[in-house]
Parts: C-alpha cells; structure tokens; sequence
C-alpha cells in the first residue's frame, strides 16, 4: 500500500514540476512577443520603453510619427498620455525636410531627451530617448 501511494506522489510531483516548467516557458515567450513591435516598414515611430503594467494609465507600445505630433494628456492631442504630470499640451514631434523635430510646448514638468531638459526645438536623431512625465519612448528613425 505505501509503495503504490509513494509511486502516485512521485509522478504527481513530476507532473507539476512539468506543468511549472510549462508555464515558465510560456511567460518568457509571452513577454519576448511583447518585445516585438518594431515596424520594418520604414516608418518612424516612438518605442515605448518603459513596462506597461507600471504605469497606472493605459499606454501603447509603438506610435507611428506622421507630419505633425502633438502629445499631451489633453483629447485633441494625437498621443494622449493620461500621466498626472504631463501637461494638456505638452510637446510637439514635426517632420521637416525629412527630419524629426520635438519642441516642448512650455510644459510645466518639461521634456527630456537624453536626460537633458529641451529648451529649444531638438532634431531628434535616431535611438533617442524622449522622456514626458513618466512615460519614456525609444525613437526609432524610418529609412
């Protein structure tokens, strides 16, 4: 009786270290997929990098650039971030002659890009990083 018992505990733990081992995989597959998100298409865009699940405002991964991109937390804005310290209008993204430009739009907490305050319009380069609020994006530079 206790060896059929112990034989029945025995493959009960291994099926839950397997199913445990399952799940693991499946939570590192889940989270490189939601790594993707890049766009090969040759647009420019902004990469959010920091976690969603930190943020206590809903947030996209990835924001297509168009000509003109005014961000804030106001709803005319064409990214609405809900973050209490980004102003109603708080910056603006306008393509020029084929490049990037971000201007704060005297903001009360400011913008940043590469840690540093923008204080004039910036022509944004490709990897960098743009900061509003809380909220940091990667920008990605299309061909």
């Amino acid at each position: 009786m206790f060896n059929v018992l112990s034989l029945v505990f025995r493959y009960i733990f291994i099926l839950l270290i397997y199913l445990f081992m399952i799940g693991i995989i499946r939570m590192i597959y889940l989270d490189i997929k939601s790594m993707g998100g890049t766009i090969s298409d040759g647009t420019s865009y902004l990469k959010l990098l920091n976690r969603k699940d930190t943020l206590s405002f809903k947030v996209k991964e990835v924001y297509i650039l168009e000509d003109n991109v005014s961000i804030g937390r106001g709803t005319q804005n064409d990214i609405i971030l809900r973050d209490p310290y980004i102003s109603k209008d708080h910056a603006r993204i306008t393509l020029d002659e084929g490049e990037y430009f971000l201007e704060d739009l005297e903001s009360a907490n400011g913008t940043l890009v590469n840690d540093t305050r923008v204080l004039d319009v910036v022509k944004l380069k490709d990897g960098d990083r743009i900061k509003f609020g809380q909220v940091e994006f990667l920008f990605i530079e299309g061909e």
